[in-house]
């Protein structure tokens, strides 16, 4: 039934469809009986997996910025995903780019998004992700700096996040990736990034003596970066101690895109970070490079492009241990996660 429902939300604007969803999301969150029924709808066996010392349920997750202030992740676990990232999140709430900044692509089965991070804040996020976790699932927690908070000041929105969301999270991810907060990829570079991390990791230790606890700490990184800059990158992660990384966030490239496929959106030609179908060989060949390079030693969480089983196949043996869904759920719809567990 996926396809008739995914053509009535593809007549409205793509964010007015996404809130659609997550309110109705939201709902089946708050309703117990109805929960039961979605889980039991979507069940799949469990196929466990460990990562960065944690035990997931089974590989497949949500990526962040599908429920980027966690109001629906708790609707959202009944589809059978064994961790919700949420965020990104922002210290201080802010509305990102105006709109309009998110298009489809349905030919192409992809979305290009120039949100720059829309955020209710720290405080928002903590409320809706207090109280009791649905079983089975882990949450992630998405940070980032405020727009207005420039780059030689970003580690301290860093780590005031990490101090508050520290004890709300299974895992925290280090956003530096998103192509659509100005200058923020440059904190990639091995100098910026091994600095930043160093001060979160420091902070994580105090945070441990001080007997509060911090959970596991990921980075996640471009798809766009350069073999040599990929290899700063993850000189800084591993000098720093860092428990994984993500790959990959969205691509400023349109490579293997028909021009025509923009006739409708102009400025997605040029703008904003592009996810589905488009990423999925790039995410994957940098899944398998950052494998190549440092082995069992840092867990990966494959990202992008994940549309069925076949892609999160790929993933999985390019070296990746999870594998996260976000453009492939809107596409294919709530039993995407159900058809790539029964094929594993």
């Amino acid at each position: 039934m996926y396809p008739v429902l995914r053509g009535l939300l593809f007549r409205l604007e793509p964010e007015r469809a996404h809130a659609l969803t997550l309110s109705l999301l939201r709902l089946v969150g708050r309703l117990p009986p109805l929960a039961a029924a979605v889980r039991l709808w979507f069940a799949a066996e469990d196929k466990p997996v460990c990562a960065f010392g944690l035990r997931f349920k089974n590989p497949v997750g949500l990526a962040a910025g599908y429920d980027k202030d966690g109001r629906a992740w708790r609707g959202l676990a009944c589809l059978g995903f064994s961790h919700i990232e949420v965020g990104t999140v922002t210290p201080r709430p802010q509305a990102g780019i105006p709109h309009p900044r998110l298009a489809r692509l349905p030919q192409e089965m992809a979305l290009v998004n120039r949100m720059g991070f829309p955020s209710q804040g720290a405080d928002y996020l903590q409320r809706q992700v207090q109280g009791k976790r649905p079983a089975g699932i882990r949450l992630g927690i998405n940070l980032g700096k405020n727009t207005d908070t420039p780059l030689e000041a970003a580690a301290q929105d860093y780590l005031e996040l990490l101090e508050q969301c520290a004890p709300l999270a299974d895992y925290l991810v280090v956003n530096v990736s998103s192509p659509n907060t100005i200058g923020l990829r440059r904190l990639q570079a091995r100098h910026a990034l091994e600095e930043l991390l160093a001060q979160l990791a420091q902070r994580g230790r105090d945070l441990a003596e001080r007997s509060k606890g911090c959970p596991p700490l990921l980075v996640k990184l471009a798809p766009d970066l350069s073999d040599a800059e990929l290899d700063d990158a993850l000189q800084a992660v591993l000098t720093t101690g860092m428990d994984g990384v993500i790959a990959t966030n969205t691509t400023v490239s349109r490579e293997n895109v028909e021009p025509k496929a923009f006739e409708s959106c102009a400025w997605a030609a040029s703008a904003g970070g592009m996810s589905g179908l488009p990423l999925r060989q790039l995410s994957t060949d940098m899944v398998a490079k950052i494998y190549a390079r440092t082995g069992d030693r840092l867990p990966i969480i494959g990202v992008g492009g994940v549309l069925g089983a076949q892609d999160a196949r790929e993933k999985l043996d390019a070296g990746a241990t999870l594998v996260q869904v976000y453009t492939g759920l809107v596409y294919r719809g709530p039993g995407l996660v159900r058809e790539i567990l029964r094929s594993l």
